[in-house]
């Protein structure tokens, strides 16, 4: 853990001694709330719909490009699977990448693309609240594209789609569940620039 955080710092830091033009802020900050749409069985598991949150930092350390880093939290319910019946999967942990950006033609708006890396876990939790398996953490990915609505000089409204992945298993008492976390996520964030 010391050291991904160690390089998220490094890699701020690197980017911030970039000299860079001057017109526009560098950093921003996004807070997002989605609706995760399983595309598989996690396992023998049949997910409902989920939903979840991430908060993410970015610095733009070029025009249209910006390294972002931030956490995030979904959460999946299942009435039967390998771990027992009515039982909760979340998947937290830490995303990163690089997010592309441009104008959308002629309009105030913008589009932008991001690609990048998750550090997830999953934790299994009984209908009682009780962690009953943790994946540990592993890497993933995820693509995504939205909009960039603004909200006046302060604020922006960013509704995006992503597709997320991670592959991880769970030691179950003597068995081992290999499984893969598949879905799309459609969301709505607020992003202030600073």
């Amino acid at each position: 853990m010391k050291q991904i955080i160690t390089g998220f710092v490094s890699l701020f830091i690197l980017l911030a001694s970039l000299e860079l033009e001057a017109e526009q802020s560098r950093w921003s900050f996004d807070l997002r709330l989605g609706i995760d749409f399983p595309t598989q069985d996690l396992g023998d598991a049949n997910l409902d719909n989920g939903f979840g949150f991430e908060a993410t930092l970015a610095y733009q350390f070029i025009p249209h490009w910006a390294a972002y880093a931030g956490w995030g939290w979904n959460k999946f319910s299942a009435d039967q699977s390998f771990a027992g019946s009515a039982v909760d999967f979340e998947e937290t942990g830490y995303t990163f990448g690089l997010q592309f950006e441009q104008a959308l033609g002629e309009s105030a708006l913008d589009y932008f693309i991001r690609f990048g890396g998750l550090y997830n876990h999953i934790e299994i939790e009984n209908s009682n609240g009780n962690i009953i398996a943790d994946s540990g953490h592993g890497l993933g990915w995820q693509l995504g594209a939205g909009l960039v609505i603004p909200l006046g000089k302060q604020w922006e409204l960013t509704p995006d789609v992503r597709y997320r992945s991670l592959s991880t298993d769970f030691d179950i008492g003597s068995v081992k569940k290999d499984v893969d976390l598949t879905y799309f996520a459609v969301g709505l964030g607020v992003s202030r620039p600073f």
